[in-house]
């Protein structure tokens, strides 16, 4: 834990020395928090709603300026907090996976710190289409993980993964 918050300590200082013409600050992605049950559209379950809790806690001092959503609302309560905290509106229309997410991200939120709340197959895709070339996986008892992907002038983004 105190390894993620020096982390996101020290990140922002490190973000804002990026050039704005290669796209982002950062790209954060986590998988939504523990959820019910497995139906379609799961609420958070208590264990869900601390861990969104926390999200919002690590993240409140982290930059983010752009929150983005499935449209499922175990996505849409993860991301719950942390928007309230930063008087944000989560864009909960383009936040599936695939190109058109990918195009959001680089054209509309190329100079901003995103945090994407997605699901343990889109999250992986994302990271992927991102560019990072590192294999990433999430189990499905895993909604802990914390994925912030930094760009590079010339190549691949910095990977850094956290636990929350």
């Amino acid at each position: 834990m105190k390894r993620a918050l020096i982390a996101l300590v020290v990140l922002p200082g490190c973000l804002s020395a990026a050039p704005p013409a290669f796209a982002q600050r950062a790209v954060i992605l986590v998988r939504h928090a523990e959820k019910v049950d497995s139906s379609a559209d799961a609420a958070l379950s208590k264990a869900g709603e601390e861990r969104a809790d926390r999200l919002a806690t690590i993240l409140k001092d982290a930059g983010v300026t752009a929150i983005l959503t499935s449209d499922r609302q175990r996505t849409i309560r993860t991301a719950a907090p942390l928007a309230a905290e930063l008087k944000l509106e989560p864009d909960t229309k383009h936040g599936g996976s695939g190109e058109e997410l990918f195009d959001l991200i680089r054209k509309r939120f190329a100079n901003d710190v995103v945090l994407v709340v997605g699901h343990r197959d889109t999250v992986p895709e994302l990271v992927k289409r991102l560019g990072c070339s590192q294999e990433i996986t999430i189990a499905d008892p895993e909604y802990d993980k914390l994925f912030i992907l930094v760009p590079k002038p010339g190549g691949p983004p910095e990977l850094i993964r956290l636990r929350y």
